[in-house]
């Protein structure tokens, strides 16, 4: 059974926002705490492009198809991943944290996965599919302890 001992921390994140959090508190009543917030201007892929979808002739007379065009909003939150597996590596190779909670909505934490490097991999204790960025921190706290608990 994983435990949010101590010194654990948890990482919240969706594909534009990131909590690092230090449980300062223990495992029972745990205590969770800022200890960097990491945010990117996202706009919305409509505001991003810059023209509409190129096209190209088709066979046959008169026929043309839409290319798709780049998801520059998608193509951010995948960035964003890797830039948070960077800094994750940067604070582990520091010591800053021994053990981590990783919980984030499901398509960032199947980007951050593949991103994650080997020594941080090692330190995850438990991965928790949910998008809690903006949720109250003891809100946060109650539901990283009762996921931990049914493991």
């Amino acid at each position: 059974m994983a435990e949010l001992k101590p010194g654990t921390w948890v990482l919240v994140c969706d594909g534009e926002k990131a909590l690092f959090l230090r449980n300062d508190g223990d495992a029972q009543a745990p205590d969770l705490n800022v200890v960097r917030i990491d945010e990117q201007d996202n706009p919305k892929d409509i505001d991003q492009s810059a023209n509409r979808p190129g096209r190209m002739s088709d066979n046959g007379p008169g026929h043309r198809s839409a290319f798709d065009d780049t998801d520059w909003h998608e193509l951010a939150k995948e960035r964003f991943a890797s830039d948070l597996a960077d800094r994750l590596y940067k604070q582990a190779h520091r010591g800053a944290y021994d053990r981590i909670v990783i919980v984030a909505a499901a398509r960032t934490l199947g980007a951050l996965r593949g991103e994650l490097h080997k020594e941080v991999a090692e330190k995850v204790i438990a991965e928790i599919d949910k998008d809690l960025t903006n949720h109250p921190l003891d809100e946060v706290e109650q539901m990283v302890k009762k996921h931990l608990a049914q493991m």
